[in-house]
C-alpha cells in the first residue's frame, strides 16, 4: 500500500554497495485522502547493525547502473534482494511507479528462488499496494493481497501486514469495508494501541455510518496520541463526523 502523512519519516541506511550506495530505511508509504483523510504508514524495521540515520537523494544514473548490474547478475539472489529492498523504499518515497515496477522485477527473482522468503513476500505486497494506490488500480491491490496472505501464513500475527491487507480492501474501488474491518480487528488484537490501525478503523466504521462503534476507536486513539493527524484542522474528518464522535 504507498504513502501518506501519519508519522514523521525516519531515514536510515539500508544497504551499502561497493562504491557507496545508500538509501533510506524507513519511509512514508502512502497518503490517504478524501473520506479517508491523510494517513501515513510507518515502516518499522529493526537495524541489527545500529546504522546511522541519513536522508539521501539518488541520481537516475546511479539507479540505472545498479539495475543494469542486477540484470547482468540475475542468479546473485542476495544482490537482487538487497538492491530491491533498498530501491523499494526510495521509489516509495518518490512515488515513482516506473521504478516500483523495476523493483518488482528484482524482488520477483528472489521470490521465484525462495517463495518462503518473508521479507520478499512483504516487499512484493508493498510494491503492488503502492502501485495500486498511485495508479488507482484494483488489480494491483489484489496482487498485494496474495503476497500479504502468503506472508501471514508464516507470521499470522504481524500487525503491520494485517493492517496493510485490510487497506487493500478499504482502498479498492468500490471499497470492501467489511473485509477491511475484519483485518483491522485482527491487527488491533496484536497491538491495541497501534495509531495507524485505530485511525483507519475509525474512518472505516464512519464510512459505514457505525458512529457509536467508531467512537470507541476514536477515544482510544485520542487517549494514545491527541496530536494524531486525524485531530488536526487540516486533516480532520468531515465536520459532521467529528461532532458526533466528540459527543459524550
Amino acid at each position: 500500500m504507498n504513502k501518506k502523512v501519519f508519522w514523521l519519516s525516519i531515514f536510515a541506511i539500508l544497504v551499502s554497495f561497493i562504491g557507496g550506495f545508500l538509501v533510506a530505511n524507513s519511509l512514508n508509504r502512502y497518503e490517504m485522502n478524501a473520506l479517508r483523510a491523510e494517513n501515513e504508514n510507518l515502516k518499522n524495521t529493526q537495524n541489527e547493525t545500529n546504522q546511522q540515520q541519513v536522508e539521501l537523494s539518488l541520481s537516475d544514473e546511479e539507479i540505472k547502473r545498479k539495475i543494469i548490474e542486477a540484470d547482468q547478475n540475475p542468479t546473485n539472489i542476495s544482490f537482487q534482494k538487497n538492491l530491491g529492498l533498498a530501491l523499494y523504499n526510495y521509489a516509495s518515497m518518490k512515488q515513482n511507479v516506473e521504478l516500483l515496477a523495476e523493483v518488482s522485477r528484482l524482488l520477483n527473482r528472489v521470490y521465484e528462488k525462495n517463495p518462503k522468503d518473508y521479507e520478499a513476500l512483504v516487499a512484493m505486497g508493498n510494491i503492488n499496494f503502492d502501485i495500486g494506490y498511485f495508479g488507482k488500480n484494483n488489480d494491483n491491490f489484489q496482487k498485494a493481497r496474495v503476497f500479504y496472505e502468503e506472508a501471514l501464513k508464516q507470521k499470522p500475527n504481524d500487525e503491520n501486514v494485517l493492517t496493510d491487507l485490510g487497506l487493500t480492501f478499504y482502498l479498492s474501488n468500490p471499497p470492501e469495508t467489511e473485509r477491511a474491518i475484519v483485518e483491522f480487528q485482527k491487527s488491533l488484537q496484536q497491538n491495541p494501541k497501534d495509531e495507524k490501525t485505530l485511525q483507519v478503523m475509525t474512518q472505516a466504521l464512519l464510512s459505514q455510518n457505525k458512529k457509536e462503534e467508531a467512537k470507541k476507536y476514536w477515544a482510544r486513539l485520542k487517549d494514545i496520541n491527541p496530536n494524531n493527524q486525524i485531530f488536526s484542522s487540516q486533516n480532520s474528518l468531515p465536520v459532521q463526523d467529528e461532532e458526533i464522535l466528540q459527543k459524550q
